[in-house]
Order: structure tokens, then sequence, then C-alpha cells
């Protein structure tokens, strides 16, 4: 089996290390690098890899214009997770077999963001799904399920954590089943269907006018990256922990209840206090240190 892979964040990783512990690698395509540290752009985690592993690696800004490359790859299968790109058919036809590494029990959150809002959402329990890739968006036949359950102290880097294993896990038990078609998979139910986009810079935006145990899921789900936002009149403040205190006063929400050793701010119904908190370009502190050390909060009552 000659594997050419897919795959940017470091979700990907251990998928990809465990593979080529065990199959021949042909290809690694990841999303180029964007991220800048000291003027220098840095590898996106499956690039770092790669390059360690000594894997052929290309990075384009659309896959669809290394079709040549691919097919010369001599891969006859394609296994993906987390890529960040739409595969077109051209690609998806070059292949034996095509396998997807999916952040959720589908055909619940199809998309690109369904660990992160399965959390927003309130849920209890997500997972893995192994599919095949199809044109439309997550709908190809599921090949396996893995069920994960979502604690109340989980954010979606933990849950990145945890699904990566399970995915790795999964994919390696079930890969030769597919490869020989003795896998054939389950077609999905398009009346369950739900959907999971990409983020939205405005849904990292806090709504202090909406339920606390909401924005607490919103919270833990952009944990740590890229991370709530509380917009302030010169600034804004970053939020990456937080728990619901029960309330019954009748203050307007965005009022702040509490500076003393705790930032706690008034919800639609109960209060929201903020436990872990950054203002930009400085580090992340616990709220009594944030409390001690700056006066952000201090300059007006209510956050609009």
């Amino acid at each position: 089996m000659k594997i050419v892979f897919m795959g940017t964040p470091e979700f990907s990783v251990p998928i990809l290390e465990a593979l080529y512990e065990r199959y021949e690698i042909v290809l690694v395509i990841s999303q180029p690098n964007k991220i800048k540290k000291k003027g220098i752009f840095l590898d996106t985690p499956v690039a770092a890899t790669a390059k360690r592993l000594g894997l052929p690696l290309v990075q384009p800004e659309k896959v669809g214009s290394i079709v040549e490359q691919i097919e010369q790859a001599g891969g006859d299968v394609l296994v993906t997770a987390a890529f960040g790109q739409y595969i077109p058919s051209k690609i998806l036809r070059l292949f034996k077999k095509t396998m997807n590494v999916h952040g959720s029990l589908l055909p619940k959150y199809r998309g690109g963001a369904p660990i992160q809002r399965s959390i927003m959402e309130g849920e209890h329990t997500t997972g893995i799904t192994i599919i095949e890739m199809a044109k439309q968006l997550d709908a190809g036949v599921m090949y396996a399920k893995r069920e994960c359950p979502i604690t109340e102290e989980d954010t979606s880097s933990s849950m990145f954590e945890k699904l990566s294993l399970i995915g790795r896990d999964l994919l390696l038990e079930v890969i030769e089943d597919i490869y020989t078609g003795k896998c054939v998979g389950e077609i999905q139910n398009e009346a369950e269907v739900t959907y999971a986009p990409n983020l939205l810079p405005e849904e990292e935006i806090i709504d202090f006018h909406k339920p606390a145990q909401t924005i607490v899921n919103q919270i833990r789900g952009l944990s740590l990256e890229p991370g709530a936002t509380i917009p302030l009149k010169d600034s804004k403040l970053k939020v990456f922990q937080a728990k619901v205190v029960q309330d019954t006063s009748n203050y307007q929400p965005g009022t702040v209840l509490s500076l003393k050793k705790q930032v706690l701010i008034k919800a639609l119904d109960d209060a929201v206090s903020l436990d872990l908190i950054l203002v930009p370009g400085k580090k992340m502190l616990s709220a009594k240190d944030f409390v001690n050390g700056q006066k952000i909060l201090k300059e007006f009552d209510v956050i609009l």
C-alpha cells in the first residue's frame, strides 16, 4: 500500500507518524506555512513532521494545481486528516481508495470545525468517523466510528488531542479492510445531517446578553485557538477558561460584578467567571493575577 497523506495541524501528526511506521508514504501535502515568528514563517506541524521523517513534501496554495505531481507519486491510497482545502474529484479519481479522518460522529457536524462547534453547542459526546472522500463535503460512505465523551473541563485543544489519537488508532484498525474491500461501509442518513462550517471572526466575540452556559461553551470551544474575545474601548481581552456562577441579580448583562480576586461578569441569566485571561501582547494570566496587575477593566462598569 502506497499512501499520499494530506494534513496540516497538530491533529494530523500522530496519524501521519503511525502510517509512516507501517506503510510507504510516497507524498505528504500540507497547507502553505502562514504563521510568522520573528519574521520567519513556521512550518505547519505536518510539514515539520514530513521533513523530520524525510518524506517528500509539497505545500500548494491550491491542491488542484498539483494533480500531475500527485499522480506521479504513484500512491494508491489517499488519507486526509484536517488538511483544510477542498480536494477536487480529479484528484480523488487517482486513487484506489480514499479515507478521511473526520472529527465528529457523522452525519452530524460535517465541515471544517466539527470539534469546536460540538463543544460550543454543548454536546456531551463526539468522536471520529473514518469516511470515504466524496465530491460533496464529508458526505462519503462511513467506514468506522468511535465515540469520545466531552467532559465539562474539555476545550477544543484537549479534544483535538484526544480525537487525534482515537483517529490514529481507528484508522490503523480498519485501513487494511477498507483497502481490500472487506469493509464496505455505511451510507450516511441525509435526514440527520448537520453542519460545522469554519469559524468566522465575529463568532469569537463574547455576547453577555446570552445565557452564561452558552458563553462558557463558546469560550471552551475556542480555547486555546483562536480564543474568545471581549472587545473593550481601546483594547480587547482573550478568554481561555471560564465557569458559570449562579447569580439572581437584576444587573444589565455585561455588568462587571466583581474584580476582587476574580473577574465576574453578568450574563443573561447567571454570571460568568473569567478564569484565564490574556491581554494581547502580554502573557496569559489567572483572574487573580490579572486583576492585581491590570487596570483595563476598571475603566467602566458595563461591557457593551
